[in-house]
């Protein structure tokens, strides 16, 4: 894009950036990469190992339904329009690394970041697609890497929650860091009087402090909206101290009782973080993949086959 990626950007977004939640405006709805046509086109030859495709329980219900799928044979438009009908959503995961065009609008959009925040500097970049259901929802839950979500067609409602104990413990962090379960840390209705709560639709974006928790329902209509993600070396910093402080705590018994992301003993915890990282140790820990359990049936769009269960 020749324009701008960001509309609004003013002073107060520059001092406030990754300290506070902020509602932004940008161009990415016009762009015709983002159009549901073009969309439909990318899902068609879309590798299957970068894309999910999740049924997901109702607003409201107390239980965490969460079933992985497949598009089956339904072309690009097919598989837009039963998410449309249905209840669940598709993430193209890392599209800027599958198709170089999102990755230069990617490195567009951190260049203009970078221009308003200076030595705000980001690499391991990358973007996904989400598509989802009118009235979907996305558990609670936090992310390690730096986040931003973009609003292109649809309109949601997304919670985000202050970064300390209850919402989130450093022991959750740990845990996270540590085995990979983001969407494991509890939630009570309770906490959301403390939340800052944001309607946007295209043309919006938001962007929040690192690791904060937050939840997303969907309006009654389809929702189509970009992920953002990134380190920064404060980020890598974070991450290290997390993995090291859950090894002290879930390996080794010991209670960590700093997290400075500078001095000696920040050193010695990432030479701890990666020696035992080299060793494997926590790859069996790791949760499996989850099993893909139903296709999308394209006779009846927005409903779902059930597919055998794998042998034991």
């Amino acid at each position: 894009m020749s324009a701008p990626i960001f509309t609004n950007w003013t002073a107060a977004t520059t001092a406030s950036w990754a300290q506070a939640p902020l509602r932004l405006a940008h161009r990415l709805s016009e762009h015709p990469l983002y159009s549901l046509d073009a969309l439909a086109e990318v899902i068609e030859g879309y590798p299957r190992q970068h894309y999910a495709l999740v049924e997901m329980g109702p607003q409201g219900s107390n239980r965490r339904l969460w079933r992985e799928g497949d598009i089956g044979r339904l072309s690009g438009r097919e598989v837009i329009e039963a998410i449309k009908r249905g209840r669940m959503w598709l993430n193209l995961r890392n599209i800027s690394g599958v198709d170089r065009r999102y990755k230069d609008v990617l490195d567009q959009i951190f260049e203009e970041v970078r221009g308003n925040v200076p030595g705000y500097d980001t690499y391991d970049r990358t973007c996904g697609i989400l598509i989802s259901s009118p009235n979907a929802q996305v558990y609670y839950h936090m992310d390690l890497p730096g986040q931003s979500l973009w609003q292109l067609h649809g309109k949601k409602r997304v919670y985000l929650y202050p970064t300390t104990a209850p919402y989130l413990t450093g022991e959750q962090l740990e845990r996270i860091a540590l085995y990979e379960v983001e969407v494991d840390i509890p939630y009570d209705v309770s906490y959301d009087k403390d939340a800052t709560v944001f309607e946007i639709g295209p043309g919006e974006m938001l962007h929040w402090p690192l690791n904060a928790p937050h939840r997303v329902e969907n309006l009654d209509c389809l929702n189509v909206s970009m992920t953002t993600e990134y380190w920064t070396e404060t980020i890598r910093r974070s991450q290290i101290i997390n993995m090291a402080n859950g090894i002290l705590r879930d390996k080794v018994g010991i209670t960590p009782k700093t997290r400075n992301l500078a001095g000696p003993g920040f050193y010695a915890k990432a030479v701890l973080q990666a020696g035992v990282k080299r060793s494997g140790l926590l790859k069996k820990a790791r949760k499996s993949r989850r099993p893909v359990e139903f296709q999308l049936d394209r006779d009846h769009l927005g409903a779902v086959i059930d597919l055998p269960k794998a042998a034991e």
